[in-house]
């Protein structure tokens, strides 16, 4: 298995399709289906949102990397063996929603910075999921694409306003109205990831990207992540007094205490998230 954290243990969920481990302040979240490219099945999506609460609790965890098993894909898709019985239409689609919809949920509230590692095929449902973190580094070798058009399917409202904020409406339409995958050069110059690395350099860029995230002050990134999250929603749905609190939080802390005076004694700081 193509892996990024060594030294923590892996804990199972969704019958060992999704692998949870935790280092030095980094969770991982690994899909597990390499035989299927890591198709996200709607067992996948609860274990998801099990490892997502685990992680929201975990004060040790700061910030969580995501990838794929092996080096063939993050995730290709969702798992269309299971279109037949649970999307077959319309209404089946609604039920294959609500299912997979509180793994979907919480993976969108969760309040700690998201790092997709992507190697190989990021496609569909794969591509959901990038877009939802909140950095996406890929290397060179990954494919990107939404298959929509080809299968009939309309693509998911919160998904298209992620791929409409990150690349624009004119590239969104080209992705979408196509079908065709582009490379990790495209990618990174319309902005659907952060940064193309070659496959060699991608373990090493993640985690240099997470351990700074991680040394840095939990209150202040949780604030910065609030306040992007609200910027992106329309006028009338920000929550203005979150925002105000989660900077009044960052003021008050102990942290800020440490961050000064780390400043003054020249060293690094030590952040408690307090």
């Amino acid at each position: 298995m193509d892996t990024i954290v060594s030294g923590g243990v892996s804990v199972e969920y969704a019958g060992g399709r999704m692998l949870a481990a935790k280092e030095d302040g980094i969770g991982l979240i690994t899909f597990n289906q390499p035989e299927k490219r890591n198709a996200m099945s709607v067992e996948m999506w609860v274990g998801l949102g099990e490892i997502l609460d685990a992680f929201a609790e975990d004060s040790s965890v700061r910030v969580v990397i995501l990838s794929g098993a092996g080096n063939k894909a993050f995730v290709s898709g969702a798992d269309i063996s299971q279109f037949d019985k649970l999307r077959s239409n319309a209404d089946a689609q609604q039920e294959y929603d609500r299912m997979t919809g509180v793994g979907r949920q919480k993976f969108q509230a969760f309040p700690k910075p998201t790092i997709a590692r992507i190697r190989g095929f990021c496609l569909g449902g794969g591509l959901a999921i990038a877009m939802q973190t909140d950095l996406r580094i890929a290397a060179v070798d990954s494919e990107f694409g939404i298959p929509a058009a080809r299968l009939s399917i309309a693509y998911g409202f919160d998904g298209l306003r992620n791929l409409v904020n990150l690349v624009g409406p004119a590239h969104a339409r080209m992705i979408l109205y196509t079908g065709k995958r582009i490379d990790a050069t495209e990618a990174e110059r319309i902005g659907l990831i952060n940064k193309m690395v070659l496959d060699e350099e991608l373990n090493e860029t993640v985690l240099d990207i997470a351990r700074t995230i991680a040394d840095n002050a939990p209150l202040s990134v949780a604030a910065s992540k609030l306040t992007i999250t609200e910027v992106l929603k329309d006028p009338a749905d920000r929550d203005m007094d979150a925002v105000r609190a989660a900077g009044k939080l960052c003021f008050d802390s102990e942290d800020y205490k440490e961050g000064r005076r780390a400043f003054m004694e020249k060293r690094q700081p030590v952040f408690t998230g307090r």
